[in-house]
């Protein structure tokens, strides 16, 4: 199985959308999305691990992270792909960047400890997805990898 990039992806996905054939163009997104399918509940799970005084619960920060965690297969436009992410715009209004922050891409946040202005805190990140991804990743790319060599034999 030869390595194969988002090019080739953008490639297989303009081909299939030329044959009009949308049965195995749906196909080929359901069997992308079954393929990486195995990193969100990984992303979830090491959200839910993120350290806190608090038990995990669903409505909290956490809760709310972990449902915004999606996966999208997109065969069209100019740049085809497969994407996990943590969807800012699912997270409630005032939390909607707090992932970068949790990840350690932005710097760390400062906030009033449980609204009281007189005492700050700075919120240190707590790196979630990144660790996850490149664990698990390899596999998945393969697995990717793996849905575009079978797609390519049955059109060529």
């Amino acid at each position: 199985m030869a390595p194969r990039s988002g090019k080739d992806l953008a490639k297989i996905a303009k081909e299939l959308k030329a044959m009009d054939d949308k049965a195995v163009l749906k196909g080929f997104r359901k069997e992308l999305r079954k393929a990486a399918a195995p990193l969100v509940p990984a992303v979830r799970a090491s959200i839910r691990a993120i350290p806190s005084s608090r038990p995990y619960s669903p409505n909290g920060l956490r809760g709310q992270m972990s449902r915004a965690t999606t996966l999208q297969a997109k065969t069209t436009g100019k740049q085809a792909s497969v994407v996990i992410r943590v969807d800012g715009r699912k997270m409630a209004a005032g939390a909607k960047a707090v992932q970068a922050y949790m990840e350690g891409i932005k710097k760390p946040w400062r906030h009033p400890v449980y609204g009281n202005t007189e005492a700050w805190v700075t919120q240190q990140p707590h790196p979630y997805f990144y660790k996850v991804v490149r664990t698990v990743g390899p596999r998945a790319r393969l697995a990717v990898a793996r849905v575009m060599d079978d797609i390519t034999k049955k059109i060529t």
